[in-house]
């Protein structure tokens, strides 16, 4: 699944090269949202202030930015993925809400508000999913039923369990269907070789606990690989 990672950040990097080089040396200013919108005369005047130029050197800034640090997904560095798109967006973001400065006079403001309000939006609603998706998945077990807290959490029957196994080796990850995912942390829906759409709640930690319930696989581990192995005897235990 690193190799998805990886693939889609260097795409996302040759998409802001190319975008910022279309518009900062091509003067392709079309690319730009709206600018083809504006009159002519609004976009000499842009021209003139330096906004569209500007704006591909942001673009390709990021690109640089993110290039530089994509070397950290090939360390055991654990948090690289979410440095580098943490970058990303705060670098975009706040280089918009500066790029107003160079807006015409008479929208300079209204465009600095609308960028500021979209920028807290943005970052706020990230913190919140990444705040969720960080919280950890615990594994309840009760007489006849188990469960699994957070998000993309649910309650099964312990008669249903077909199989359970203790994993030294996460299965190979091959795509996200629906869920959360980072650099040392997966929750949701993905597909996993071998095992078809399951569901996750795992950490980059072994061992993980492989459970099948009818058609359902799950992959889960706790927080310390003892938590995950009491999970698993005392799960082992209540099977039937």
């Amino acid at each position: 699944m690193m190799g998805i990672y990886i693939g889609i950040q260097i795409f996302v990097i040759g998409l802001f090269f190319l975008l910022g080089w279309a518009v900062r040396y091509k003067k392709q200013y079309g690319i730009l949202s709206g600018f083809n919108g504006r009159s002519e005369e609004e976009q000499k005047q842009l021209i003139e202030n330096g906004f569209p130029q500007k704006t591909g050197s942001l673009l390709i800034w990021t690109a640089l930015g993110m290039l530089i640090l994509l070397p950290l997904v090939f360390t055991s560095f654990p948090y690289a993925i979410e440095v580098q798109y943490g970058f990303m967006i705060i670098f975009i973001l706040s280089g918009f809400i500066y790029l107003t400065k160079y807006e015409l006079p008479h929208k300079r403001k209204r465009s600095y508000w609308i960028s500021s309000v979209i920028g807290v939006a943005v970052v706020g609603l990230i913190c919140v999913i990444m705040f969720l998706g960080y919280q950890k998945s615990d594994l309840v077990i009760k007489e006849a039923t188990f469960a699994i807290t957070g998000m993309y959490g649910d309650e099964w029957n312990i008669s249903e369990i077909e199989e359970v196994e203790l994993m030294v080796e996460m299965p190979e990850v091959t795509i996200k269907s629906n869920g959360f995912a980072m650099g040392t942390i997966a929750k949701g829906k993905f597909q996993v070789k071998n095992y078809g759409s399951s569901l996750l709640f795992i950490r980059k930690q072994p061992p993980y606990l492989y459970i099948k319930v009818k058609n359902q696989s799950i992959f889960i581990n706790g927080a310390s690989p003892e938590e995950t192995q009491n999970w698993y005897l005392l799960l082992s235990s209540k099977r039937p």
